[in-house]
């Protein structure tokens, strides 16, 4: 198959970009060093890749992508670094599964679901899930009375991923980790796990980092300032074009919108124009050159992890030409919950 015969919208990863991505990143974190998330591809191929490089425990957000991964043989070693009050499905597992707790009632859904492993998750200044650092310890005395492990902390400084400016990222990021260091002193474990992709080359106090954009990137993350190349696009096809008129500039209507493309970190690039808006099925950009009815462009996502979860594959290939072979196929198969 070329990628010309692709029926639009589709998810193209340039495998190049790829392998650099995953290249780069291993170099920077060996084996255990990094915990990749899974969450930003939902593609087992994709996990299995990583594992091939020596990282062989994964970040999972749902009990679906754990049972996946479980199910892929890729089972070794999985955190649901997420809070559930149903854990049954995770403990029926064969699989390690550790879970993030950190209230009685998911301590309790943890015992209840059959899960015998568990992380404190700590509130380390993003305003979502996490326990105070000084009553991560009381959290963990509780959880090993119930019979459990308690491996260790997690806590996340996602708020901090975007910040423009390194030097103040850094040092937003040491505090972050000082309070997971303080609740890690009283939870004790093997364990300190956080970060991600924004944060990879500063967090240097977890023992393990939750890294997952990096493999396939996107504009928010590039317009950071990252290392990791661009390796995911979305082919899309010109429905409509508008000659100006009057004070109206020319514009042209792409196949993409609200239903393929992650919003919630900004509007698409299209490449060789300008995005005006987009709506449910389309993306309204100005072009700079002019475009014709049929031809294809490239559309490049604000936010990875939403826009692949809403397709059920992706194609690796080199280059978008029409002629270029698509080189594989890879299901998008950790979607759903």
């Amino acid at each position: 198959m070329r990628v010309g015969d692709l029926t639009t919208p589709a998810l193209l990863v340039d495998v190049d970009a790829l392998d650099a991505n995953l290249a780069d990143m291993s170099a920077a974190l060996p084996g255990s060093k990094l915990r990749p998330h899974v969450k930003a591809h939902k593609t087992t191929a994709l996990a299995a890749r990583q594992a091939d490089g020596g990282h062989t425990g994964f970040t999972c957000a749902t009990i679906r992508e754990v049972e996946g991964m479980a199910k892929a043989g890729l089972g070794q070693d999985l955190l649901l670094a997420n809070e559930v009050l149903d854990a049954r499905r995770l403990g029926a597992l064969d699989a390690r599964v550790t879970v993030a707790i950190d209230s009685p009632s998911t301590l309790r859904a943890a015992v209840d679901g059959g899960v015998r492993e568990v992380l404190v998750d700590v509130n380390v200044g993003l305003p979502r899930c996490g326990i105070a650092p000084d009553r991560a310890g009381r959290l963990a005395d509780d959880a090993r009375a119930a019979g459990l492990t308690v491996r260790g902390v997690m806590g996340y400084e996602g708020h901090l991923m975007m910040l423009a400016d390194p030097v103040e990222r850094a040092r937003l990021t040491e505090e972050c980790m000082g309070r997971l260091l303080a609740a890690h002193a009283d939870v004790g474990g093997d364990v300190v796990s956080g970060g991600g992709t924004g944060t990879y080359a500063m967090n240097t106090w977890v023992t393990e980092l939750q890294a997952g954009s990096y493999a396939l990137m996107d504009t928010a993350y590039t317009a950071a300032g990252l290392p990791f190349r661009q390796a995911l696009t979305l082919l899309s096809t010109v429905v409509s074009t508008t000659d100006a008129a009057g004070e109206m500039p020319a514009f042209a209507v792409a196949d993409v919108g609200l239903k393929s493309l992650g919003m919630d970190h900004g509007n698409p690039t299209v490449q060789g124009g300008h995005v005006w808006f987009c709506s449910d099925e389309h993306t309204t950009f100005g072009p700079e050159r002019r475009v014709s009815v049929g031809d294809r462009v490239t559309v490049l996502p604000a936010h990875v992890d939403p826009t692949i979860a809403l397709h059920e594959r992706m194609h690796l290939v080199r280059g978008t030409d029409p002629d270029a072979e698509v080189l594989d196929t890879w299901a998008v198969d950790l979607r759903g919950w």
